[in-house]
């Protein structure tokens, strides 16, 4: 049976479901494991402390660094503090907080020996890859980013690689192909393709977005909109162009820069560059902290991103429309 909500109680039923699974483990295709077992993998994403109980004012008990893969073995809710996420995770050694843990999977793949003509998208499956150039490590690539692949090497010991491309710096890296997935086309089609009536509304002040169908909430996920200095304009726009991968990278010369390849699921909505995508340096959804765009959750931005108009076909790598897929942000 249908049931009918106001936009307030859809908010409000959205918001406690959303901080409720404020640190979601990637889907497994099996049965959710035994209270006595791990229920997953979570990759640190920077050093953060590792305390006595699930609370700030925990005894430390060591740290855990950036890069560190760990066992969640439980999530609870802590103290109040932060109050927009008051996740903890139990590690083998104590608790962290939820917000510097990317939820991860560690999953090996069947390496695709023949690459079609225009090559494949495909995600990274495990905790973290490395990517190699001319001999030496470029770059870390992280669970959930995407890239193009393009060619397929076997090294002399029988490792078989992936050539990837770097869409910003047009060179290119290898990566383990066991490593990465092939995304299949069935999982980029369009999402309610014969719905025109859409928009979406970015709330900054609750840091969530809803999508709407003939009116209609369809869709709700937390956010990270833009921090002091570099907030998310406010107004009437539309998508304009998307992308399912993108090196994104800047230097404001003052040590603060940025370099974040594989970003996932791009969609620009502001002439400047602004735009929904997936996130892998936090987890830290419910509050400002971006450079500007709206960080989802790659799921979350995966959606987004086959929900909205102009549609990437599968196969493509950039799509531009300006008559895409309306977003008001307030």
């Amino acid at each position: 049976m249908m049931h009918s909500f106001s936009r307030r109680n859809f908010l409000k039923l959205s918001g406690a479901a959303a901080l409720s699974l404020a640190f979601r483990l990637p889907p497994a295709d099996d049965e959710p494991p035994p209270a006595s077992q791990p229920l997953g993998l979570g990759r640190v994403t920077s050093t953060v402390r590792r305390r006595d109980k699930p609370s700030t004012s925990g005894k430390v008990l060591g740290w855990q660094r950036a890069d560190d893969v760990v066992t969640i073995y439980e999530q609870q809710v802590g103290d109040a503090e932060p109050a927009h996420n008051p996740i903890w995770l139990r590690v083998d050694e104590g608790w962290i907080h939820s917000s510097l843990v990317q939820p991860v999977r560690n999953e090996l793949n069947t390496s695709i020996l023949e690459i079609p003509e225009g090559g494949f998208l495909a995600e990274v499956t495990v905790p973290l890859t490395e990517a190699w150039r001319d001999k030496k490590r470029a770059y870390r690539f992280y669970y959930s980013t995407t890239y193009w692949v393009d060619q397929v090497v076997t090294d002399k010991k029988g490792n078989v690689w992936y050539r990837v491309l770097d869409d910003r710096y047009l060179v290119y890296y290898f990566v383990l192909a066991e490593h990465l997935r092939r995304i299949p086309d069935d999982e980029l089609t369009p999402i309610s393709p014969d719905v025109s009536d859409k928009r979406i509304e970015v709330d900054l002040a609750q840091q969530q977005l809803t999508a709407y169908e003939n009116g209609s909430a369809v869709f709700t996920a937390r956010l990270s909109s833009g921090r002091k200095g570099s907030v998310t304009p406010t107004g009437t726009y539309q998508v304009e162009r998307k992308r399912p991968s993108r090196h994104m990278a800047a230097n404001d010369g003052g040590g603060n820069g940025f370099d974040l390849p594989g970003i996932p699921w791009v969609a620009y909505f502001y002439w400047s560059g602004v735009a929904f995508h997936g996130t892998y340096w936090h987890n830290d959804y419910g509050r400002p902290r971006s450079r500007g765009c709206v960080n989802l959750t790659p799921a979350d931005a995966k959606w987004i991103f086959r929900w909205t108009l102009p549609v990437v076909p599968p196969g493509e790598d950039y799509v531009r429309d300006k008559n895409g897929t309306e977003v008001i942000v307030f």
